[in-house]
């Protein structure tokens, strides 16, 4: 059992608004007339369409396959027909579209052939794969892949549940656990036993007397070696490296993550998405959505994921003075520019906003440097230095002063007393430090390109080069073996220029083609003329062997007769010696 508690740096205590929504039990959402199922349910992965327009599809079936280390896989919420895939708005500031796969239910929620997966018959990396193909991500609003935060198995003594849900409004994991903590419990211990953790913990908010009642019954009756522990009411207890620091007293250092030191976190839906994964074989194609605010039915529903947000609005009745609906908390949250956007695995709550309950934001004024920021920011960070380095664009020294390891929750801007939005010039310069990291990367990308293009050019060159100069080698060794007079001023050509090696080698090959045709001329001749010619030859190597100076060399041309070609006499012509 644990015994000490830590605190956090900073942090505040705004209004929780738990009560409006965490009464009713979990209903189940309606089918839609459509589901439209974004393909990319995160920032970070995508996944490759695997159907075709036309196609019927079963509940649970695979549409999307994972791509990527960070991928998971994406599946038919229900059975029905794929009527159409492409890029529809997704829920997101920007309002960009995303591909899209949009099913038209036909009502009867026929699901695939699908059976338990048992974990301890298989091996870990079979499990992980399981994991990943079954599209499990965490639930607390990061949708991080759950095969990949599980690590290596090893290295990780603590396990931590996380049930705190520090932010105001949302309540859709505090009934979650009020109402399945065994099966909560159940996916905890899978994932314990995945990534080998000897301790596992789960933190509650002390403001969650129901929730927490409830785990510790389902542990006392389930056997496993757990502790439900109750942590102070104070956002963002939620946060990962703070509920570390509450349960444990491991401070994250910068730049760091809980794996680091031996701690890992995860969310109770995703650990109910494992057990769900694994005890009965069904993908995540559902969560709990909190629909609350300025609404007359507050409460949790079970939704599809995929189902549009102006279909899923009006089961809260929402009031005729609402002006805008926002996605998330009112801390961390952002309103929606349009309402036929899907729910996807992330979203954990609708909130219907008006003028009275979120009152617009008083117009921004100079920084006083007042330093109540750096006082409330969890992150121990300066929150009044980033802003003035963001708004400069001087996102170097952004960088330095730790911008990175700013977590977005809103207290610095929740406290700030020139209503300055804080929050949003960090995302700013985020945003505008990984556009120029993505360019950079492009430009990176396209030199080594060029580079590469200039080293096949010369290695190119230098082959056609080795090639030249073994051709002319063995141009050389032909001339050495013909040993003709010739044969030493080839060599030295050779020697000089592999061009001159070739014009030596075409001018000795044209040499012997003649000589070639004057002994098939000579061999055609009369007896007679040969004779003669023979007795030519024997007086000139006489004369050749007795004089000191050579004598001038007769060249002798032989021309056909006129019995061998068959052509008439030249009138006038005689007989050459």
């Amino acid at each position: 059992m644990i015994g000490r508690l830590f605190k956090f740096h900073g942090g505040i205590k705004p209004d929780a608004h738990k009560n409006e929504s965490s009464g009713p039990a979990i209903q189940r959402a309606p089918l839609p007339a459509r589901l439209v199922v974004p393909l990319r349910q995160s920032p970070r992965a995508a996944a490759s369409c695997m159907v075709e327009v036309g196609q019927k599809v079963l509940k649970g079936q695979r549409i999307g396959e994972p791509e990527g280390f960070l991928g998971t896989a994406v599946h038919a919420p229900t059975s029905g027909t794929v009527v159409d895939i492409a890029r529809h708005p997704m829920a997101h500031p920007s309002g960009l579209d995303t591909e899209c796969v949009v099913i038209e239910p036909d009502g009867e929620e026929r699901w695939i052939e699908h059976a338990p997966f048992d974990h301890h018959t298989a091996s870990r990396e079979e499990a992980l794969a399981w994991l990943r193909d079954c599209g499990i991500v965490g639930l607390g609003g990061a949708t991080f892949p759950s095969h990949v935060k599980l690590g290596k198995g090893s290295g990780i003594e603590t396990l931590i549940l996380n049930g705190a849900e520090c932010e105001p409004w949302i309540t859709c994991d505090d009934r979650l656990m009020r109402e399945r903590a065994a099966d909560i419990l159940a996916g905890a211990h899978i994932l314990r036993e995945l990534i080998g953790a000897r301790e596992l913990l789960i933190g509650i908010e002390d403001n969650k007397p129901e929730a927490i009642a409830a785990m510790k019954e389902a542990a006392a009756a389930s056997g496993y070696d757990v502790s439900v522990v109750a942590v102070p009411a104070l956002y963002p207890a939620g946060g990962e490296k703070q509920l570390i620091r509450v349960l444990t007293g491991i401070e994250i250092a910068y730049g760091k993550l809980g794996g680091d030191y031996g701690v890992q976190c995860f969310n109770v839906g995703t650990a109910y998405a494992v057990y769900r994964a694994f005890a009965h074989g069904e993908p995540l194609i559902s969560r709990i959505v909190t629909l609350t605010g300025n609404v007359d039915n507050a409460g949790n529903w079970e939704v599809l994921i995929g189902t549009p947000m102006q279909d899923l609005l009006p089961l809260a009745h929402p009031r005729a003075d609402t002006d805008r609906t926002i996605l998330g908390g009112p801390m961390m949250g952002f309103a929606l520019p349009r309402l036929d956007v899907p729910i996807v695995k992330g979203s954990n709550c609708l909130i219907s906003a008006s003028p009275k309950l979120f009152p617009p934001a008083p117009p921004e004024q100079p920084c006083i440097r007042c330093t109540e920021c750096a006082k409330a920011c969890p992150a121990d960070l300066q929150p009044f230095e980033l802003y003035w380095f963001s708004r400069s664009k001087n996102f170097g020294k952004a960088q330095e002063y730790h911008l990175f390891d700013c977590i977005e929750c809103g207290c610095c801007s929740y406290v700030c007393p020139s209503h300055i939005p804080l929050v949003d010039y960090f995302r700013f310069s985020k945003s505008e430090i990984w556009a120029r990291e993505r360019d950079k990367s492009a430009a990176d990308q396209a030199r080594e390109r060029f580079e590469f293009r200039n080293f096949r050019q010369e290695r190119e060159k230098a082959e056609k080069a080795a090639k030249l100069a073994a051709k002319a080698a063995e141009t050389r060794a032909k001339l050495a073996e013909s040993a003709s007079g010739d044969a030493p001023a080839a060599d030295a050509a050779a020697a000089e220029d592999p061009k001159k090696a070739l014009i030596a080698a075409a001018m000795a090959r044209a040499k012997a083609q003649k000589a070639a045709v004057q002994v098939q001329n000579t061999d055609n001749l009369s007896p007679e003329t040969q004779a003669e010619i023979a007795a030519i030859e024997a007086r000139r190597r006489a004369l050749d062997g007795a004089t000191a100076t050579a004598a001038p060399t007769i060249e002798l041309t032989v021309e056909p007769t006129t019995e061998q070609t068959g052509a008439a006499p030249t009138a006038g012509a005689e007989p050459r010696p």
